[in-house]
């Protein structure tokens, strides 16, 4: 079996678990690849492989940033919605041509929930 090229924390998973519209993270670059931290813990890992690059680009693009540049890292605040969309699009295999129906659809729901007030998207 091959090796992950993503990995979301169960810590990801119980900071999704209780809905807030601002939760500040950051996402950083390094050696190893892309992470985006919360309090300095770790969310979600992506590789520096073709495929977790793509996932991690994705990814700050359903969080509103830009990739940092490697040994740099960008501010991230975003609702726990808009970051369930981020950490479900690291979890996608793009060797699976419909992951990227889902991907658009995540996208899509991300860019909706920043841009609303309300985030009732």
């Amino acid at each position: 079996m091959p090796e992950p090229h993503n990995w979301v924390t169960d810590y990801a998973n119980e900071l999704i678990s209780t809905p807030r519209a601002h939760v500040r993270m950051e996402l950083r670059q390094d050696e190893g690849g892309i992470s985006l931290l919360y309090e300095g813990e770790s969310l979600v890992e992506c590789t520096l492989t073709s495929q977790g690059m793509m996932a991690a680009g994705f990814m700050a693009q359903s969080l509103g940033v830009k990739l940092p540049a490697l040994g740099e890292s960008v501010p991230v605040r975003v609702s726990t919605g808009v970051l369930f969309r981020a950490t479900s699009i690291a979890g996608l295999d793009f060797d699976i041509e419909e992951s990227f129906i889902i991907l658009e659809r995540l996208l899509e729901e991300a860019a909706a929930q920043r841009s609303s007030p309300s985030e009732a998207v």
